[in-house]
């Protein structure tokens, strides 16, 4: 059965754009995937500890010497993990906040990169034969040709973390322009519109 992990990033509920983006892909992969599972990982609704130093110490005690006490450290980050390695196509919903991913995303990251399970030891990556869709609005437009282009490091990061854990067949469906929305220039739908044609593509890979 094949199965796809959405991990939702965005505080703002129904009236999130990157929620939306991803409402959208995931009906399509349904329609693509009848007999597939979804799996949802909403980083709003997930007490998501950042990385302090019983964490850090935990993670590199081999298992063997792990104590009830030290796995109970690492028990949401090997669930995320298993997460991950479970599945078959990975959708990450996030929007751009500052030009980077949100805090709650970026703790995601540093909880999946584990050596030993999604990043070798010497630094290779761990997790191959998996797609990868990024869902992101972002209020400025990065896209090529764009003034603001050097800026776009929410996707220069996203595309590196994931190749570095072995991702490498990764879509970006970008909703730039975003803010148009907020500024009530264009409605919710009517800029969503635009994109439809590439989550459709993505979702039926």
């Amino acid at each position: 059965m094949t199965k796809l992990l959405v991990v939702e990033a965005s505080p703002r509920g129904e009236f999130s754009i990157s929620r939306n983006l991803s409402t959208k892909f995931v009906e399509q992969w349904k329609t693509a995937h009848p007999d597939g599972e979804v799996v949802e990982r909403d980083l709003a609704k997930t007490d998501l500890p950042y990385l302090n130093l019983p964490w850090i110490g935990a993670m590199f005690t081999p298992a063997e010497l792990q104590t009830p006490e030290i796995k109970d450290v690492l028990r949401v980050s090997d669930e995320l993990v298993a997460e991950l390695l479970a599945a078959d196509h990975i959708a990450i919903s996030t929007p751009v906040y500052n030009y980077n991913i949100p805090a709650n995303l970026k703790s995601w990251v540093d909880h999946i990169v584990r050596k030993g399970f999604t990043l070798g030891f010497t630094g290779e990556g761990l997790v191959h034969g998996k797609k990868a869709t990024v869902l992101m609005a972002s209020g400025g437009v990065y896209t090529e040709g764009s003034p603001i282009r050097d800026r776009d490091i929410a996707t220069m990061y996203l595309r590196l973390i994931l190749k570095v854990i072995g991702i490498e067949d990764v879509t970006f469906v970008a909703a730039g322009g975003s803010k148009v929305v907020d500024l009530k220039e264009k409605t919710r739908a009517e800029f969503l519109q635009t994109f439809e044609p590439a989550i459709i593509s993505a979702a039926n890979v």
